[in-house]
């Protein structure tokens, strides 16, 4: 009871995802620093097709992943090179996909001539033209070395940490320490007189030159001539693996294999002993499932060539080819009794054409349409009766309405004069006869007086 008193107690936690951890850090930088100026040596220069610019600025102590991307990239007073001294302003931010720290660019100004880069730059030029870093001078390193010789400095982390990798990985193997210089002006000397001892010591196969990280000047016996000379005249392989992975010298360019800590140049020429077994352990696994899997495909093909010698059996085979004997009658059964009834189909079909095609279906379709036609032609004669019996009496009443003899009825009468119609008084003269024509016959009258309308109207 205590304990769960207690975990109700407890402030609910506040669990962070890795993308939320990161995004919040990433807007503390930002809105904490902002935008700094910042000076230190260009390396590690990237130009992808994207047109951004990816390099680490670096000092004697530490570096810090720069982006310059495309727009401010244009921008840019002065080409940029690997070594050179700058002076940047950019905004501190974070690459949240990988919790990288690293610094936005806006602007950068030359800070500085570089003379230590130019310099590695021109002997690296030089060496290259001569052929020192050709690929087909490489020479392969030994699977399984017996006897591996290492150049560094006695009291340096570098060798503690290669003689602890080949102990781990590699313990067969005999670990020769050949102790030089590698820093100081005296150390490019001491570097190639210890790569010359180690070369005439017999029992060794391959050669680890290495140093721990450092500045370009504290790496810089590695950048000289007659290091990079002894390098190329060495008859045994040798593994470069100066400084950290973003530290590059001439005596990577020209040794067999470079590697990028001394840690890694010592992986990079043992065979991990625990791998091995597990190797070897994988290889017995499968030999054995080999063993096994060839034991069951031989009981396969046995049991399947038994099975075939039963399939070949006479006693089979006659089996076998009565089933075909009975399988094709029955098919021969099937096919002649879908003939017959194909064609029996078909003779019903034919006799229904026949009988449709016959004189007297003709003789009774044509009586039939005969009948139709009559039919049809008494109904227009009707309609065609009907409609001139209707257009008759319309203009029966129509030339009734404008016949004399409808006039006459109502009381009028048409008066000629020797057939000439009468119409006006002025046609008339006293004394003239007339022909009345009444509604039912014709009189015969003489004028006697005329009289105008005006004279009419005068005497009413």
């Amino acid at each position: 009871m205590q304990r769960e008193s207690s975990l109700l107690l407890e402030p609910q936690r506040d669990v962070f995802s890795v993308s939320r951890l990161n995004r919040e850090v990433g807007e503390l930088l930002e809105l904490t620093l902002g935008w700094v100026w910042v000076e230190g040596e260009l390396s590690n220069l990237s130009r992808p097709g994207s047109g951004h610019l990816y390099f680490s600025l670096k000092d004697n102590r530490a570096q810090v992943r720069c982006a310059l991307f495309k727009q401010k990239a244009k921008l840019l007073q002065i080409p940029l090179e690997n070594g050179q001294q700058v002076r940047l302003r950019a905004r501190v931010s974070l690459y949240q996909p990988r919790g990288d720290y690293q610094l936005i660019v806006e602007h950068v100004e030359d800070a500085g001539a570089g003379a230590l880069q130019r310099q590695f730059e021109a002997i690296k030029a030089k060496l290259n033209a001569e052929g020192l870093f050709a690929a087909e001078l490489k020479k392969p390193l030994p699977a399984t070395p017996s006897t591996i010789g290492v150049i560094t400095s006695a009291s340096g982390a570098a060798v503690r940490d290669v003689v602890h990798v080949l102990a781990r990985r590699y313990p067969l193997a005999d670990v020769v320490v050949f102790p030089t210089l590698v820093q100081g002006p005296q150390a490019p000397t001491a570097v190639a007189k210890a790569i010359a001892r180690a070369d005439g010591y017999d029992p060794c196969d391959v050669l680890l030159l290495v140093r721990g990280g450092g500045s370009l000047e504290d790496l810089w016996a590695f950048n000289e001539e007659i290091v990079a000379r002894a390098i190329a005249a060495c008859s045994l392989p040798i593994v470069s693996g100066v400084g950290h992975e973003v530290d590059t010298t001439i005596a990577d360019y020209v040794a067999d294999a470079r590697a990028p800590t001394p840690s890694a140049a010592a992986e990079l020429v043992s065979p991990d002993v625990a791998s091995m077994r597990r190797g070897l352990a994988a290889i017995e696994t499968r030999l054995h499932n080999h063993g096994r899997r060839w034991q069951i495909d031989l009981q396969h093909r046995v049991g399947a060539l038994s099975r075939r010698l039963e399939l070949c059996h006479p006693q089979r085979q006659l089996l076998q080819q009565q089933q075909r004997l009975d399988n094709a009658q029955t098919r021969l059964h099937h096919t002649l009794g879908n003939m017959q009834q194909r064609s029996r189909s078909r003779m019903v079909q034919l006799q229904s054409r026949l009988a449709l095609q016959s004189p007297q279906q003709l003789i009774t379709r044509q009586q039939q349409r005969h009948e139709n036609l009559a039919l049809r032609l008494g109904r227009a004669m009707e309609v065609t009766v009907e409609r001139a019996s209707q257009q008759l009496s319309g203009n029966s009443r129509a030339l009734d309405a404008v016949s004399p003899l409808a006039t006459l009825e109502r009381g009028y009468l048409v008066a000629r004069r020797r057939g000439e119609l009468i119409t006006k008084a002025a046609q008339l003269n006293v004394g003239d006869t007339v022909e009345l024509s009444l509604r039912d016959g014709k009189a015969m009258t003489r004028v006697e007086r005329l009289e105008s309308s005006a004279q009419v109207a005068d005497d009413d």
